[in-house]
C-alpha cells in the first residue's frame, strides 16, 4: 500500500476525495483511490446534521477516524479544524489522531469556533500562534511518518499575499504539506502554486469560492493534492433525496429507484470476509438434544 510519504513524493497529482464515515471511505478506497481525506465538514453535516461550524469535538473525530481506519487500508488525512484550542491543545489532538490511525493531521489558523473555508465572516489568529500550534503538532507526532498540514484561511481577511506569506512561515515551522484554502480565481490558484513552493492541496468545493480548476491545470502547476472534501457527500444527498421521492411518489411499487444492488452492498461492507471469519472461529459444537 502506498504511503503518504510516497504520495506527497510524487511528480503527479493526486485525487483526494473526502469521506465523512467508513462507508463512504470504503467507496473511496473500493475506486481506486489512492488516500482518503477525513473531512470535519462532512462528519459534521451527516453526523450532526449541523453547518461546519466549529461543534464537533475532538473526541467525536478521534471516533471517526478509529473507525474509518478500521475500514479501510489507503492513507487517512484527518481535518483536525483548529487543533481544538492552543498549542497544548494541538499536542493532545495530533497524538489522539495518530493513535486512531491518521497519516496525516490538518490544523488551521482560524480562530475558534470555526467556520467552513468557503463561508464569510472567518477570522484567523496571529501567524504566530499558529507557528506554534505548528510546532507543537510536529513534536506531538510519535512518527515521523505521520505528516502535518498546515492551512491558513488568511485569504479571506487579508488577502492573497498574506496567505501566501503563512503558507510559508507554516512550512518553515515544520509543515510537511501547506493548504492555502479558498483562492477566488484561476489567476490566484496559479500564485500560490508560484509563490508557496513544496507539498500543497488546493481544496476544489464545489458551490465554494474556488473556481473550477481541469485536474491537467492543477497538475502543470505542481499541486500535490486536488481535494473534493464533500463531492461524495453532496452526490449522497443528491441520490437519497431523489430516492426518497421515488419512495415517495411510486406507490404502487412499480419501478425499483436507481439504487445500488443488495450484492453490492454486501460486497462493500465485505460481508464475505466476516462470514469466513465466523465460519473459522465457530468451533463449539451444537447444544445436545434434550433426553
Amino acid at each position: 500500500m502506498t504511503t503518504i510519504r510516497e504520495l506527497i513524493e510524487r511528480d503527479s497529482v493526486t485525487i483526494l476525495p473526502g469521506a465523512p464515515n467508513a462507508l463512504t471511505a470504503r467507496l473511496v478506497e473500493d475506486s481506486g483511490f489512492d488516500a482518503v481525506y477525513v473531512t470535519g465538514a462532512g462528519i459534521a453535516n451527516t453526523f450532526l446534521g449541523v453547518p461546519d461550524i466549529g461543534l464537533l469535538t475532538v473526541t467525536e473525530i478521534v471516533a471517526h477516524v478509529a473507525a474509518i481506519r478500521e475500514a479501510v487500508d489507503i492513507p487517512l488525512i484527518v481535518d483536525a479544524d483548529t487543533g481544538f484550542g492552543n498549542a497544548v491543545n494541538v499536542w493532545r489532538t495530533v497524538r489522539a489522531l495518530e493513535s486512531a490511525g491518521a497519516d496525516a493531521i490538518q490544523i488551521e489558523d482560524q480562530t475558534f469556533p470555526k467556520r467552513c473555508g468557503h463561508f464569510a465572516d472567518k477570522s484567523v489568529v496571529s501567524a504566530e500562534e499558529m507557528v506554534d500550534k505548528v510546532a507543537a503538532a510536529c513534536d506531538a507526532r510519535r512518527d515521523a511518518g505521520c505528516l502535518i498540514v498546515a492551512r491558513t484561511d488568511a485569504r479571506y481577511e487579508f488577502g492573497l499575499e498574506e496567505a501566501c506569506r503563512r503558507g510559508n512561515l507554516y512550512r518553515d515551522a515544520g509543515a510537511d504539506i501547506v493548504f492555502v484554502e479558498a483562492p477566488q480565481t484561476i489567476e490566484e490558484v496559479d500564485i500560490v502554486a508560484a509563490e508557496v513552493p513544496g507539498p500543497k492541496i488546493l481544496n476544489l468545493v464545489h458551490g465554494g469560492v474556488t473556481p473550477h480548476v481541469p485536474t491537467e491545470h492543477i497538475a502543470e502547476l505542481g499541486y500535490t493534492f486536488a481535494l473534493f472534501a464533500n463531492l461524495p457527500l453532496l452526490a449522497s444527498i443528491h441520490a437519497v433525496r431523489e430516492t426518497l421521492e421515488h419512495l415517495r411518489t411510486d406507490t404502487n411499487n412499480q419501478h425499483d429507484p436507481p439504487i445500488a444492488s443488495w450484492d453490492e452492498r454486501q460486497r462493500l461492507v465485505r460481508k464475505t470476509h466476516f462470514d469466513a471469519l465466523g465460519t473459522r472461529y465457530n468451533t463449539t459444537p451444537p447444544p445436545e438434544a434434550p433426553a
